[in-house]
């Protein structure tokens, strides 16, 4: 069993009356978390009904309302209960079908699952808008992944353990960017294993979210365009040229990769600039949520470290941290660019506090600055830079500017507050 960060937000939200609504990609231990609320709930005598839109005897409690409150009334009656609705998604209209139970204020918990194609193809979000607590379960992070590995021993001192045991912190990066965080993937032993294991978990989505749900009729150009985006992961999108290499319109290729995102599998990061109507114009960057499922769709799950990736995967693993770090707090992220081709990986900005990111896999004997954050410094005048690597936890100066060299393990929650703010 791998520890889940989010279980325990999930465990405290049991004594609101809203919908804790559980959304994410397929596999990645939604399932898992609601099993293990049941159980929870059952060793403190609470009673729970699980029901799921997979189970071919659950089909009838989701038929219609009636039905789903007859059911609810005869396990539960007046008292109160914990009821579970695994693979939401499933259910047409499954907005306005909770939307109508919900208001009728009984005495019922509802816990809901769904992947991301709830939002894409039922209007969820829309149909439950003060009625739900959205938790989104993205893959295993790497933290959860590290007290995995280490039997836990370490959960509540990880900095300690990062800084004393840094080979083997190397270690378990370089296996966290070959295979990714899917659960199924990391407990699998053998390199036969992973690799079937997110071939089926690929073929699933392929099958299941977009063939069947969002009813995309050219999955042979679907398919190439998560490949050709996988090749350009941090790579400024050009959408002309990606509708004219795959014979799609332009809208088409917008609209898949809309899918994409809204199913969990890219998240855009759009421009920094100081006038919004130029960042919404100008292209993005694309980075995915799971690394593993990135190298499969490259053909070197595995096999990165024989392709000198490893710096690519690195930035698109950081900027995964930083996209949960981030997620509540306000701040967004973006990139920076210029046409003399000066670049900066990544801007958290909040209001008018801004805070540029380098990420360099590489390790430092001592602090270095490149041109590019330079000229990024000389425009904006931050009061904080960052420069994100494998080793390094030193301060220098440029101007007024403070640049913090951080090691990787450490770009956690508290460290951000302190520059960026809650």
């Amino acid at each position: 069993m791998i520890k889940r960060s989010v279980f325990i937000d999930l465990k405290d939200h049991l004594s609101q009356k809203e919908i804790s609504l559980i959304v994410g990609p397929r596999q990645v231990g939604k399932t898992t978390l609601m099993l293990l609320l049941k159980e929870y709930l059952e060793l403190r005598g609470d009673k729970t009904l699980f029901l799921s839109m997979d189970f071919e005897d659950n089909a009838k409690f989701f038929s219609s309302q009636e039905n789903l409150l007859k059911k609810l009334q005869l396990e539960f009656g007046n008292n109160k209960g914990y009821v579970f609705l695994d693979e939401i998604q499933k259910k047409e209209n499954a907005g306005l079908f909770l939307k109508g139970v919900y208001d009728k204020n009984l005495p019922y918990k509802f816990i809901v699952s769904g992947s991301g194609s709830v939002e894409l193809k039922e209007k969820v979000h829309e149909s439950l808008a003060g009625r739900k607590l959205l938790f989104e379960v993205s893959p295993i992070s790497f933290f959860e992944f590290v007290n995995f590995k280490t039997d836990y021993r370490y959960e509540n001192k990880l900095n300690d353990f990062c800084s004393l045991e840094i080979e083997k912190v190397f270690v378990f990066l370089e296996d966290y960017m070959n295979f990714g965080g899917y659960p199924k993937v990391i407990l699998s032993e053998t390199m036969q294993e992973k690799t079937r294991t997110i071939d089926e978990i690929y073929r699933s989505y392929i099958e299941k979210d977009i063939s069947y749900l969002m009813r995309v009729e050219k999955l042979d150009a679907f398919g190439s365009l998560i490949k050709i985006l996988a090749s350009q992961t941090g790579n400024i999108l050009n959408y002309s040229e990606l509708a004219n290499t795959l014979d799609i319109s332009l809208p088409t290729v917008k609209n898949y990769i809309w899918y994409l995102e809204k199913t969990f599998i890219i998240k855009k990061v759009t421009p920094f600039f100081r006038n919004a109507r130029k960042e919404i114009t100008k292209s993005p960057v694309v980075y995915f949520y799971d690394l593993g499922l990135r190298n499969y769709l490259m053909g070197n799950l595995g096999r990165v470290g024989e392709t000198k990736e490893f710096g690519f995967l690195f930035q698109n693993f950081i900027f995964n941290s930083l996209n949960k770090i981030f997620k509540f707090s306000g701040a967004k992220i973006n990139f920076w660019r210029t046409k003399e081709k000066a670049e900066v990986d990544f801007v958290a900005s909040i209001g008018n506090k801004i805070v540029p990111i380098e990420v360099k896999y590489k390790e430092f004997k001592e602090p270095s600055i490149e041109r590019s954050m330079r000229s990024f410094i000389k425009k904006y005048h931050p009061l904080t830079a960052l420069v994100i690597n494998k080793n390094l936890e030193e301060n220098i100066a440029i101007d007024k500017t403070k640049i913090i060299f951080l090691p990787f393990w450490k770009a956690r929650p508290k460290i951000f507050e302190t520059y960026i703010g809650k």
